[in-house]
């Protein structure tokens, strides 16, 4: 009987044309979601097709339904999504399988997933993130870590979890993933009893190669939104990430020792870090020695009043290097790009270009801070010191900003191979005397407004244009081919 609930499919692979769109498309996007939340769910008719673009097709198919789910947002529907995903699994060696989830809310605690395998939300489903705290199972803390980050015992198990993967997708016609968060933000803040475990993450993928995930809107996470951790080859493109912005520590996204990842095309207001590059804490982050590196991030808009856009840190002692972002728009924002660090930390952080970029409405345009404090224990070693270069600034501009940059390194470890060239900043009418603060860093800027300090040496405007090249290589994540998948859901 179970595989009368299977359905043949045709399917057809072609090369996708990379596509470069701007992003006030983005935000043009988000419009459109919001009134797409207004309409009527549709359930999906048998015989219908539909499309989307990936890194893999799969071979077969089954909805939710077909395991018990029901859509009705009250019943619980985590056991329809882990007997699914199981029962799919065996397909992993025969063109792997995909698990539709129709129009409905789905309410469902945490579920994982399995190896070449496709998640995929029609545009009027919603996944509801249960309330029901007991029924989220606790793991250990990530080794780099040592300890979870609301609490030093474990960590709820994520809403989509996954573990010693290969090739998973996470994708939709903007499907909705809707955290409900409100109710673990009051725990973390001790309103309603204290948290015992650290907060569940909405979609978190750890030691996998092979990684999509695109095409939904990702709502009101109890933390950070996605966390790929240990993993490799990610593509996290076309996202939607919301939350309110004095949530608590709901990052948008969050690469941590991943080697080989491209983020593009996503729209973020969040409440913390838009997007926030780690690689281990302190002692057990060093121990671990797993860097991020080769990381691309383009068109991303973010909204972010008491965060950065981009933030390298401060978990950052496995190291970060090779990060690329460029054509990004940050609009009412703490900073533009922060690095995090401080005593203790170790590892590093070099290598990190930035172009392109349009401020509006900032406290800082940039800002490294070299205290920043939250140590994993009280057993980091105090000779632990980040190094902290080659960092490069190039080609931006920024209107209404409070204050330049706040730059801030390390008393006899000072931050060094600093690189600003190209950059307008137009300060708010009561911005700070002072638009520029140095200590303990060192480099070079050239046609740069207003002047910088002097550890950033002038080499005068007719430099600019030699000065912090980005590189001009491309990364291996950047000549990854996606495939078009047809799909067409016949009577079994």
């Amino acid at each position: 009987m179970l595989h009368s609930a299977f359905h043949k499919m045709e399917l057809s692979t072609s090369p996708l044309k990379t596509q470069v769109i701007s992003v006030l498309v983005a935000v043009v996007l988000l419009v459109s979601v919001s009134r797409g939340e207004c309409r009527k769910g549709r359930a999906l008719e048998e015989n219908s097709d539909f499309e989307y673009s990936a890194i893999s097709c799969r071979a077969h198919s089954a909805s939710v339904v077909d395991f018990g789910g029901v859509g009705d947002g009250k019943t619980e529907n985590t056991k329809a999504f882990q007997d699914a995903v199981n029962e799919l699994s065996k397909y992993g060696s025969d063109g792997g399988a995909q698990l539709f989830v129709p129009a409905g809310k789905w309410l469902t605690s945490s579920f994982s997933l399995t190896s070449h395998f496709t998640l995929f939300l029609h545009k009027d489903a919603v996944l509801l993130a249960s309330q029901d705290i007991n029924q989220w199972p606790v793991i250990k803390p990530l080794p780099s870590y040592g300890r979870g980050r609301d609490a030093a015992a474990g960590r709820y198990t994520s809403l989509i979890f996954g573990t010693n993967l290969t090739d998973v997708i996470i994708t939709g016609d903007n499907g909705t993933i809707d955290g409900q968060g409100a109710l673990w933000w009051q725990r973390f803040h001790g309103s309603k009893g204290h948290l015992k475990y650290t907060r569940p993450y909405l979609i978190e993928l750890m030691y996998t190669d092979g990684i999509q995930i695109s095409n939904l809107t990702l709502l009101n996470s109890p933390s950070w939104n996605l966390h790929p951790v240990y993993s490799s080859n990610i593509l996290i493109q076309g996202i939607t990430i919301l939350a309110p912005v004095r949530s608590p520590n709901t990052d948008g996204i969050n690469p941590d020792s991943c080697t080989n990842t491209r983020i593009e095309d996503c729209y973020i207001v969040s409440g913390d870090d838009c997007v926030a590059v780690k690689s281990g804490w302190d002692e057990y982050g060093i121990a671990y020695g797993m860097p991020t590196k080769h990381l691309v991030i383009r068109r991303l808009t973010c909204i972010s009043p008491y965060s950065a856009v981009i933030a390298l840190g401060s978990e950052m002692s496995g190291g970060i290097e090779d990060v690329r972002a460029e054509d990004i728009l940050a609009i009412d924002s703490e900073s533009g790009v922060r690095i995090k660090t401080g005593i203790g930390r170790g590892g590093y952080v070099k290598e990190i270009y930035v172009r392109g970029m349009t401020m509006k409405t900032m406290k800082w345009a940039f800002w490294m801070t070299g205290n920043y404090g939250s140590h994993a224990d009280n057993n980091y070693d105090p000779n632990a010191l980040p190094v902290i270069q080659g960092i490069n600034y190039r080609d931006m501009v920024a209107e209404n900003v409070s204050m330049a940059a706040r730059l801030e390194g390390i008393s006899g470890d000072p931050f060094t191979g600093i690189c600003i060239s190209n950059v307008t900043i137009h300060l708010a009418a009561k911005a700070k005397k002072v638009p520029w603060t140095c200590t303990d860093v060192e480099g070079i800027s050239s046609g740069v407004t207003p002047t910088p300090c002097s550890s950033l040496s002038d080499q005068g405007p007719e430099k600019s244009a030699a000065l912090c090249d980005f590189p001009a290589e491309s990364l291996a994540i950047d000549t990854l081919q996606l495939q078009k998948c047809s799909y067409r859901m016949n009577d079994p």
